[in-house]
Formats: C-alpha cells, sequence, structure tokens
C-alpha cells in the first residue's frame, strides 16, 4: 500500500486504538492528531504513535491523505467546515461514530460528498480513554462502511485495504440501513442495560441486598451501562427515529411478556423462551462469531497462588492471555475462571497444557 499521511481529530479509545491497528500494520505512515486534552496527544506522541501533535485547527491535516474524526458526532460535524477549507482534493474523510444518518447529512450540507466514506468499527470497552485502546480493538469485529456515492470506486476499494490493518471484517451499506441495524443490536441493548440497572437501583432492599448478590446474568447483561454517559445521550440524540421504533418493539415485547405471566399462559411462555434460544444460538452457527470465542472456563484451584500457577504454566510455553477474570457464581458457567486468548491457536495449546496438568476445561457451546 502507498506510505500514507492520516490525521486524527479525537484520540480516545477507538481513535486511538485505530492509531494502534495503523501503527503496527504501517510503520511508515504519517500519523498526527488532535485531541480536546492535550495529555492525550502528549502521551500519543511520546509512545511515538503520531509523529505531530495538531491544533484544534491545525493547517497540518491538509497534508492529509485520510482524516478520521474521533470525536463524539456532533462534534465531528462541527469540524467540516473547517476541513472543507483546508483538505486537498484527494483527501477523504471518514468518521467512526456509532449513527451514520445525521453525518451523512451534514457531510452534504458542507460540500463534501465526494470526499466521505462513513465508517463505524462495532467494537469498544466499558472503558475510555486513549490508555484503554488496543492494536487488537477490532479484530474480527464488524466494520460498516457507508460511502457516499460520489466517492469514486478506487478510493473506496483503497480505504478498505487501510482499515484491514484493524482486522476488522468490513459491511458496505447505505447509511439509513446502518442506523436501522444499530439501533436493534447495540442502542437499544444500552438502553436497557441503563434501564435494568436503574430499576434495579429503586427495588433495591434498604440493605443493598440486591447490590451485593448481582453477579452472574446481571452482571453480564449490564456490563455495558458502565459506558460513557455522555456518548450514549449523543447517540440516541443523534438517532432518534430509529431508536424509537425499535424501542417501541421492545415495549410490546414486554408488555405481552407480562400479559402472558400474569394470565398464566405457560405454553406462550415456553414459546416466547424457545423462540430467544434458537436465535440466540444460531448466533453461534456462523464463522465470523466463531473466531470470537477464543475462550474457556475451568476450575480454579483452592490454594494459594492458584492463578499465579495457572498463567505461568502457559507463560512458559510462550503463550500469552488476552484477558483473565473470575466467575464469582456459576449462574451460567461451569467453570470458576475464564481465560481469553488472543487466537484460536493458542487457545488449543492452552488447553493442551492445563489439561495435561489436571485441570478441567468447560469448551462453550
Amino acid at each position: 500500500m502507498r506510505n500514507l499521511t492520516i490525521g486524527f481529530i479525537g484520540l480516545g479509545l477507538i481513535g486511538g486504538s485505530v492509531a494502534r491497528s495503523f501503527r503496527k500494520k504501517y510503520p511508515d505512515f504519517t500519523l498526527m492528531a488532535y485531541s480536546r486534552r492535550s495529555s492525550t496527544t502528549e502521551t500519543a506522541y511520546n509512545e511515538q504513535l503520531i509523529d505531530r501533535i495538531c491544533t484544534e485547527h491545525d493547517p497540518a491535516f491538509g497534508q492529509c491523505d485520510y482524516i478520521f474524526l474521533c470525536a463524539p458526532v456532533q462534534t465531528n460535524i462541527t469540524y467540516l467546515p473547517f476541513l472543507k477549507q483546508v483538505i486537498s482534493p484527494d483527501c477523504i474523510i471518514t468518521d467512526v461514530g456509532s449513527v451514520k444518518g445525521i453525518m451523512h447529512e451534514a457531510v452534504k450540507e458542507a460540500g463534501l460528498s465526494s470526499s466521505f466514506i462513513g465508517g463505524h468499527p462495532m467494537a469498544g470497552s466499558d472503558k475510555t480513554g486513549l490508555e484503554s485502546s488496543t492494536d487488537y480493538m477490532f479484530e474480527n469485529a464488524y466494520y460498516f462502511i457507508t460511502p457516499e456515492p460520489e466517492v469514486p470506486q478506487a478510493r473506496v476499494d483503497e480505504f478498505l485495504t487501510l482499515v484491514s490493518a484493524t482486522k476488522a471484517l468490513t459491511l458496505i451499506m447505505p447509511p439509513e440501513k446502518h442506523d436501522f441495524i444499530v439501533a436493534g443490536i447495540s442502542h437499544l441493548p444500552h438502553i436497557m442495560a441503563s434501564c435494568l440497572v436503574n430499576t434495579v437501583a429503586e427495588m433495591d432492599t434498604e440493605d443493598q441486598e440486591m447490590k451485593r448478590v448481582a453477579a452472574g446474568g446481571f452482571k453480564d447483561i449490564t456490563r455495558i451501562a458502565s459506558s460513557s454517559p455522555e456518548m450514549w445521550q449523543q447517540i440516541c440524540l443523534s438517532n432518534p427515529k430509529q431508536i424509537s421504533s425499535v424501542l417501541d418493539s421492545f415495549i410490546r415485547s414486554l408488555q405481552n411478556a407480562k400479559t402472558m405471566i400474569d394470565q398464566a399462559e405457560g405454553t406462550q411462555l415456553i414459546d416466547m423462551f424457545s423462540a430467544s434460544k434458537n436465535y440466540r444460538d444460531s448466533l453461534l452457527d456462523l464463522k465470523t462469531h466463531a473466531a470470537l470465542k477464543n475462550f474457556f472456563y475451568t476450575d480454579l484451584r483452592d490454594e494459594s497462588g492458584g492463578i499465579a500457577t495457572l498463567t505461568v504454566l502457559l507463560a512458559v510455553k510462550g503463550i500469552s492471555i488476552r484477558d483473565i477474570g473470575i466467575i464469582h457464581n456459576r449462574e451460567y458457567e461451569q467453570g470458576v475462571l475464564r481465560i481469553e486468548f488472543y487466537n484460536a491457536d493458542d487457545k488449543d495449546a492452552a488447553r493442551d497444557i492445563l489439561e495435561k496438568n489436571n485441570y478441567v476445561i468447560y469448551q462453550p457451546e
């Protein structure tokens, strides 16, 4: 791929992860960035993640082949008039926002349709900031691409090659379709998680026993409620029509479930749970999801230094652990230690090593 100069406006969790992916795959690229917090770009520069620290409206952005808008959606929109003045005719502007329609409308109003390819890598964390970014954040995650029709196909093809550095799975579609899809599978779950947490908080006993025993399924389904409140406020205000539509459907589903319970309609309840189980289980049949299952569970030995013993067994064989965590109850999992690996080969090798050392491994179906 040709040597490129890439600019970033915003260098937090997502922007930082994109930059780290590029730095790892294309070390000769020139990367520059502006961040609202100067400490962020100073850290990135000291880590040699970026080559230049930019000011908010830096003319240096005019040297870029690509500019990634990685701030909140409404903030990204405010940069478009400035970029219209400084970018070259060959520069491509992209973004990483989870709402595309409002961004595309703003791009058209700014007269930048021939220079814009929308983007949305569907990955993240309940943590924020550059310090939480990684060069593997988007591996095997979907990366939506929503090009403006005026962008030449050759530039779209080059952009696809560029973002392949993230090892994401790219999907090209119109912005309207994207916004409907993510309203259902991303925005709705965040709203549900927030409402569920708030409901339990309001109902909790005086001695907070609900909070004390909350684990397993409750923590799993509400983990995303820890995400940035400001970010999700903007998402809801940027995609209101589609979110309202899926909320209507979900509210009807909740009302139907309440009716079934109130009227003791056992057959209908079985049908409801069976339908949801079948659809949820079918997700695991997709090849793309198989790549995301590089983890297993194991019993943790009841002894001092149990975790250290296990990790040393893997470390001496050169196996890196991507994530490890204790499961505090067994509501849904048999094992009590969840270990995640960077790839399937490491997972399989780790399983063999641990089984030879008398650990019991539970592989998710």
